[in-house]
């Protein structure tokens, strides 16, 4: 069933996506039908300055999440953002639309919302009214000209790379279904050839292009995938031309102009690695505006007044108003409907603080150990739904004269920041926690009703505050109430911009000098009403909602947010109702009783005389403070009332606005330029109103404070007056440290600052607010934003919040949530890169969320000059929150880099933003001159790369050996003298010898298929016959009846029955370039291949002639055929390269007995030992051990199809163990199952008596770089079975030599180097340490055969290369293949890989050419013969490596990142298409990971190799297709891809 709804998802998105392509009429205006996929035209948004006052009316009926955006409208912020993308028209980018497989994301469904009328919650939710307008204003002028969007994308925007990489996401899909009658983006971009650009466009080649030429577009074509004939050097630029050089916009063009020049090492033999060599530093740009003003003074606020009847403490006051006015309301708390629940009189409130101190100080523990001596921490975990209690115990606490830690409730255990909170309760040595007996029940509990024990916490105590477990205080105890002093009295929580939470210590007089400060500004007067709608617990809302008030007996109306969520106006109604003269909002709190505000008459403001607005030194609370005047002003409210404040945990109150006298001129705005503010400098805009940032003041600096500027990184240097810096404050008020870290504590709270000459200005320590702004005319403080908002790219400064606002203003926003937006930067490749991630809307569709993304893209690229890194959309409600409903931001970057975001939707422009990578390498032309030998060899005093393997030399039984020159010959010579010595075993799943073979059953089978051959087959002397069949004793069988009837064998991995439609077309592929005579195979195969079934994939009427070998008559051939030289051909070896080649090569009678001799010497075989054999027998190194070897040396070979070990998996190890081998033989895809499969169950193995003691080598034959990683970990694995960690080795071959290496008993065990990947990329290898950061390790092939030679040449240059240099690996030897078997015999491929000489040096030799690259190292070890052994490293096939940047990569590194980026990642492959860099990944997680893969394979890439992934495709488990030996086959995954066959759960197109 979940197969057939994937399955329709997926038709009908692909039916969606093809509808525009499909022609309606046969007319010529397709283009135009394709972008209009892309871009729906947008109705231009309403006129700017159009919101009227009542603008919220018409949304009365359905408040329902959606309908409230005009709370955010700002027309300024809008018109700005509608020119800025309306600019973008002249630098488009056309962004492809990712695919997506339907099923993948279920959106969460939508009951779990925020409730209605909130629809977001977060604590910055400016009113944007500044940006919206501009973004649809350019949105509307650049929809108008599709053509353009052509042209643009041909044309590419930002780097070329975007223009091959604007694949539509129409393009593969419609291949099949349009059939080419439309013509395609990607087709397009595929096939444009322009003549002056031949060479394949590099992504990062930049080069001036004019903005308006167009390319004309070839109607009809589909894309491809590459013909598998092709030559090497057509690999890379088939799909090349797309037209790069000479169209890039100038804005790059500047930005190259300012590039540096890498220096170019001045010999192209030695290479220069430095940091620089990586990254590329751009220049200071000389325009850049820097700081004119003169050195700033500080700036002194008003002097503290002195009061006569002032309290010596905080307690004391309390206790002087319980005493006297114990009647008076303290607090009214109210209920989730917003009507009063209780009221707490001064007499209750003393009473009740003075039961608890009592009781926390003498009924915890017993009179000789209390638990709670003065002076200790006690967590406070209250609801925000109970001031009450909070107050009560918060009071309790200073009474007891114990510090209160005040905390969130923790609601959950996986609860954001949770862990956090631990650290600042064991930073704090807290050990008890104080709660309300309603809120101990709602926290989570393991099943023994115990509270969980939180991630990260220390053990604590709880205890509940309720007054009826209180204890009366006896007659004779009074708490000690002392005058205040700098022991702390509490200590506010406060979480830094990586998460961490520290506890900021704030002693007993800074908190009473801080109630009278605010006093002081505030002018609070006895007996007043506030209004608090701000968390009790911290921040303002403690410091005046709970101290200050207390101070002056104010009566407090808390209003919490669970009250507010379920009734926003509730705070303006009570202070209408209480006649409160202060209220206590955050911007938020204004924006919800604005939208909640239905004209009622009966709300009047006048009573307020001061309207604190908390978060006033936010960016944007310019906005929501002058709509929420426009509807207010006419309930009473006075504009002069309206005061915003500035604060920071460390500093406290920095500065807040005094209310203004009735009918004064409210203070000026300032309008400052964003480009400045990125470089730190403050410039009036006047000319460029779009990326203007309108900012109101913070008033003045509190009472008795001295305000300075500083550098906000490095020494703290004061600003000059027109510079934006961090404000440091130093008053009486405020923090003393960060509790328990006093490390981070010197640097926060002990800053003095310095002068331009670096002297210090004084010696009073200032305190660091964490707020970045200047001091303005009449010392007016602004505010522009935070330090931990800050995000620093490429040397400029961005604030987050201006960011959130800027994407907020793209309009339609139907499909984000307001308040759910986190912006914040990561660090990849040398630079901070910025990330926005947003909760979208379960209603919002695939096309709109994709649009909206692209504007932001491009509204923050126009008013901030800023790439963006990532766009992430996730469903809704799934972003951590923090306790009032924010978004927990250090949680959501911890999520996205650990890919447990989740995303739905995501966009990554890599290509724009990274404009540090280092300029390609050119390369330098290779001219082979004496200067090249000198250089090479002679100056540098290395020695020729060269190696061999021991001689063949003479060996013990010269009889045999000069009696049989062909293996039929030593097979009929066992028959006669030793006929019953068992040659081959075959074993089952169960481990059940099915079939044996002995010397004489051999010969006989082989003669009657002889037999059979000259008789049904007609066969002449010299044919190719096929054999099919699986691992087993029949194809041995086959192998030597072909050869004694004088024909060619040619083996064929038989077709897969399950699969036949991928399988069977090899093998008629094979059948037909080797133009076999006929087939041999079993009567199973038989049937298969005359089977309905095959008859669907291949033409069955034209087989050979097929023979099946099951029951044949005993019969003996007349005679049995001798070849007459042994140069004559022996079999052919056929075998799909990694590249998806079909390679079939020569193997003569000589090269069959040259490698069988220098196996048994290397391997020390003779006829009493016993190997298994654990492979697929078809092609290679495995054929020739399976089916030659045991003939020839006359040892015992137990062969397991690895077949069998699906079914079995412990079948190949308990076999080893079972029959004491010493030698086994297997491929990396056994080794492979074996450490996923058995890696667990190593106890059970040992159980079963599995020992593998016994092993002496166990040999991986392979075509490929040693997988070190995957031999490593088996050893470990199984070493507790008693494999030997020196077992383990490799073997190396190659098509035009089987086997070059092959580690056997005498040489010393493999070496590993580490290489610097870096220089592997320029063709160098640079040896480092072990854990060197870029380093690669390499272990050894083998030891190099005996009769074999190994010289490391250049690829270029034919010459040979030093000691330790990375070329192209030569082999000489008398087991060299004799030839390619090729359908038209292309010679020159065959002498160029066959016979070719050096260039210089020895140039008589013939040597082969393996195609792979590769080093040899002289070791210190020592070779049998006793000289130092010269070691073979292979780094990988010349074919594969792909070609970026000027430099040489190899797929498999690329692959070993990406597959250590996430833990859902299985498997991962890599190619390029049209110079872009395609990772393909797949997912074994759940599909809603997919997407959580795109930044981080990005990241990995990035940081590790350097280069940009262009596209990345997310596929389930299995689909990258795997050749026998357990090699990915990239070109077939390469075709399928571009021919749209994968079936992707995802493609993401990077920008």
């Amino acid at each position: 069933a979940q197969l057939m709804v994937v399955d329709k998802g997926y038709e009908k998105k692909r039916a969606k996506l093809l509808a525009p392509f499909v022609p309606q009429t046969q007319s010529k205006t397709h283009h135009t039908d394709f972008l209009s996929a892309n871009i729906p035209p947008l109705e231009p948004t309403s006129s700017p300055n159009a919101v009227p006052v009542a603008a919220p009316r018409q949304h009365r009926a359905h408040r329902s999440g959606g309908t409230r955006d005009d709370r955010y409208r700002s027309d300024i912020h809008t018109e700005a953002v509608q020119a800025a993308l309306a600019r973008h028209k002249e630098e488009k980018m056309a962004l492809p639309m990712p695919t997506k497989r339907r099923s993948a994301f279920a959106q969460s469904s939508a009951e779990n919302c925020t409730p209605p009328d909130t629809s977001s919650a977060s604590e910055d939710e400016g009113s944007l009214r500044r940006r919206q307008a501009a973004i649809s204003a350019m949105l509307a002028q650049n929809l108008q000209s599709p053509e353009y969007w052509i042209n643009r994308s041909v044309q590419s925007s930002s780097t070329s790379s975007s223009a091959s990489s604007t694949l539509s996401h129409g393009d593969g899909k419609t291949q099949n279904h349009s059939q080419g009658q439309t013509s395609i983006l990607a087709d397009v971009l595929a096939h444009t050839r322009i003549e002056s650009s031949s060479v394949p466009p590099d992504v990062t080649s930049t080069v001036p292009q004019d903005r308006n030429s167009r390319a004309d577009l070839p109607p009809n074509i589909t894309v491809r995938g590459m013909s598998r004939g092709q030559s090497r050097s057509s690999m890379m630029d088939t799909a090349a031309g797309v037209p790069a050089h000479s169209r890039v916009s100038t804005k790059i063009q500047q930005l190259l102009n300012t590039l540096k020049r890498p220096k170019r090492p001045p010999l192209s033999e030695f290479f220069l690695d430095d940091f620089e060599e990586i990254v590329e530093v751009p220049q200071p740009d000389p325009n850049t505006p820097r700081p004119e003003g003169r050195q700033m003074i500080p700036v002194k606020g008003e002097p503290l007044g002195v009061v006569s009847n002032w309290p010596p403490a905080l307690q004391a006051a309390l206790a002087r108003w319980g005493a006297t006015q114990a009647k008076s309301p303290a607090l009214t708390a109210l209920d989730i409907t917003g009507k009063p629940l209780y009221t707490l009189t001064y007499g209750k409130l003393w009473s009740r603080s003075l039961k608890l101190a009592y009781t926390l100080l003498n009924k915890l523990g017993t009179k000789n150990e209390p638990v709670l001596k003065p002076g200790d921490r006690v967590a406070l975990v209250y609801p925000n739904s109970d001031p009450g209690m909070f107050w009560v115990a918060f009071y309790g606490c200073l009474l007891a004269e114990v510090i209160p830690v005040p905390i969130e409730v923790p609601l959950s255990l996986k609860d954001a920041g949770s862990q956090q909170i631990g650290f600042l309760l064991g930073s704090c040595g807290v050990g008890l926690a104080l709660t309300s007996e309603v809120c101990l029940k709602g926290l989570p509990k393991t099943q023994n009703g115990e509270i969980m024990q939180f991630k990260g916490w220390p053990r604590l105590k709880w205890v509940v505050t309720d007054t009826k477990y209180l204890t009366k205080p006896s007659k004779d105890w009074q708490p000690h109430i002392p005058t205040a002093n700098t022991d702390t009295a509490y200590i506010e929580y406060k979480a830094s911009k990586e998460g961490t939470v520290m506890g900021v210590a704030v002693s007993k007089i800074s908190m009473l000098t801080h109630c009278q400060a605010l006093t002081q500004a505030c002018n609070y007067c006895e007996g007043e009403t506030l209004v608090n709608v701000l968390d009790f617990k911290k921040d303002s809302g403690l410091w005046h909602g709970v101290l200050t008030s207390v101070m002056n007996r104010i009566h407090t109306i808390s209003v919490s947010y669970s009250v507010m969520k379920a009734c926003p106006l509730s705070w303006v109604q009570r202070v209408h109702v209480h006649k409160a003269r202060v209220a206590m909002v955050k911007c938020r709190d204004l924006h919800w009783a604005m939208m909640a505000h239905r004209d009622q008459k009966d709300t009047n403001l006048s009573s307020l005389r001061m309207l604190i607005v908390a978060d006033g030194a936010n960016p944007w609370s310019v906005s929501s403070c002058d709509a929420f005047l426009n509807v207010f002003q006419s309930h009473g409210l006075k504009p002069e009332m309206i005061c915003p404040c500035a604060s920071s945990p460390e500093a406290m109150t920095v500065a807040i606005r005094r209310p203004g006298a009735q009918g004064t001129p409210l203070p000026a705005r300032a309008i400052l330029s964003m480009a400045g503010l990125s470089h730190g400098v403050i410039r009036v805009n006047t000319e460029d109103k779009n990326s203007a940032l309108t900012v109101q003041d913070v008033g003045h600096v509190m009472p008795g404070g001295l305000m300075c500027i500083v550098k906000p990184d490095g020494p703290p240097m004061l600003c000059k007056t027109d510079e934006i810096g961090e404000i440091v404050l130093n008053s009486r008020v405020g923090g003393t440290m960060y509790y328990g870290l006093p490390g981070v504590t010197k640097n926060t709270f002990e800053v003095i600052p310095i002068n331009s000459g670096g002297t210090p200005i004084g010696d009073v320590p200032f305190t660091r607010t964490g707020l970045l702004g200047f001091v303005g005319p009449g010392s007016l403080v602004f505010v522009v934003g935070k330090i931990e908002g800050l995000l620093s790219v490429s040397g400029r400064r961005h604030n987050a919040d201006d960011l959130v606002a800027t994407a907020l203003a793209v309009e339609p926003v139907k499909t984000v949530y307001r308040g759910r937006i986190a912006v914040f930067s990561v660090t990849v490749f040398y630079d901070e890169r910025v990330v926005i991630v947003a909760e979208q809307r379960p209603d919002a569709n695939e096309e709109d969320s994709f649009q909206w993304m692209s504007r932001v893209l491009q509204a923050i690229d126009s008013i901030h000059q800023v790439g963006l890194y990532c766009l992430a959309l996730v469903p809704a409600n799934t972003l951590p929150k923090t306790h009032l409903g924010g978004i927990h931001i250090s949680e959501t970057k911890q999520h996205f880099l650990e890919g447990s975001l989740h995303p739905c939707n995501i966009l990554m422009c890599p290509h724009t933003c990274v404009t540090n990578l280092p300029k390609p390498r050119q390369k330098q032309p290779v001219g082979v001159g004496p200067a090249s030998i000198m250089v090479g060899n002679l100056v540098a005093g290395k020695r020729i790369a060269q190696a061999s393997g021991r001689d063949l030399g003479l060996i013990d039984d010269q009889e045999q050996s000069r009696k049989h020159q062909f293996l039929s010959e030593a097979l009929q010579w066992r028959a006669q003298t030793d006929p019953d010595h068992v040659l081959y075993m075959l074993l089952n799943a169960k481990g059940v010898a099915v079939s044996t073979a002995t010397c004489s059953q051999l010969h006989k089978r082989a003669e009657k298929i002889t037999a059979a051959l000259l008789e049904r087959g007609g066969i002449n002397t010299g044919d190719n016959v096929v054999l099919l069949y699986p691992p087993g004793i029949d194809l041995i069988a086959s192998f030597y009846g072909c050869l004694y009837a004088g024909c060619i064998p040619v083996t064929v991995r038989p077709p897969h029955p399950q699969n036949l439609a991928a399988t069977l077309p090899t093998v008629r592929m094979i059948i037909d370039v080797s133009k076999a005579a006929c087939i041999l195979t079993t009567q199973t195969l038989m049937k298969i291949l005359r089977s309905k079934e095959a008859a669907g994939c291949v033409n069955v009427k034209t087989w050979p002639n097929i023979i099946d070998t099951d029951d044949l008559p005993r019969k003996r051939p007349s005679n049995i055929y001798k070849p007459p030289t042994a140069e004559m051909l022996a079999y052919l070896d056929f075998s799909v390269s990694t590249t998806g080649m079909l390679t079939g090569v020569k193997i003569s009678h000589s090269a069959v007995n040259a490698l069988c001799r220098s196996i048994k010497l290397q391997c020390e075989l003779y006829s009493s030992r016993q190997i298994a054999i654990c492979m697929d027998p078809y092609c290679g190194l495995g054929f020739v051990l399976w089916c030659m070897s045991s003939v020839y040396s006359g040892h015992q070979s137990i062969l397991i199809p690895p077949m069998e070990l699906e079914t079995s998996l412990p079948l190949w190890l308990s076999t080893l163990s079972q029959y004491k081998i010493r030698d086994t033989f297997c491929s990396y895809s056994v080794m492979e199952l074996c450490t996923k499969g058995l890696g667990t169950q190593t106890e059970a193995l040992k159980a079963r008596g599995v020992n593998l003691s016994c092993v002496r080598s166990c040999v991986v034959i392979a075509e490929e770089r040693p997988r070190l990683a995957l031999t490593q970990s088996f050893s470990r694995l199984f070493k507790d079975l008693g494999l030997s960690p020196r077992a383990v080795s490799t073997a190396f071959g190659a098509r035009v030599n089987l086997a070059i290496c092959l580690q056997g008993t005498a040489g010393p065990d493999p070496s590993t180097v580490y290489v610097d990947m870096k220089s592997l990329r320029h063709d160098r290898v640079r040896l480092v340490e072990r854990g060197a950061p870029q380093s690669l390790p390499l272990m050894e092939s083998g030891t190099i055969l005996p009769g074999v030679r190994v010289i490391i040449v250049n690829p270029e240059t034919r010459g040979p290369l030093g000691d330790s240099h990375l070329g192209e690996i030569w082999v000489n030897s008398p087991h060299n293949a004799s030839g390619y078997y090729t359908i038209c015999g292309e010679e020159s491929l065959q002498a160029d890989h066959f016979n070719t000489r050096l260039s210089f040096g020895d140039t008589e030799t013939l040597w082969a050419r393996t195609g792979y690259l590769g080093f040899v190292r002289r070791t210190e070890l020592l070779d049998a013969s006793g000289d130092r052994h010269d070691a073979l490293f292979v780094v990988g096939s010349l074919d594969e490596t792909l070609e970026l940047r000027g430099l040489r990569y190899h797929p498999i590194d690329i692959e070993t990142s990406v597959s250590r980026a996430h833990r859902s990642i299985a498997e991962s492959a890599v190619f390029t298409w049209t110079n872009l860099l395609v990772v393909v990944v797949e997912l074994s997680g759940s599909e809603q990971e997919a997407l959580d893969l795109v930044p981080l394979v990005t990241n990995v890439v990035l940081k590790e190799h350097h280069l940009i992934v262009g596209v990345v495709v997310i596929v389930d488990p299995g689909v990258i297709p795997i050749n026998s030996r357990g090699e990915k086959q990239r070109m077939h995954l390469r075709d399928s891809f571009l021919a749209d066959q994968l079936d992707p759960i995802y493609v993401a197109y990077n920008m």
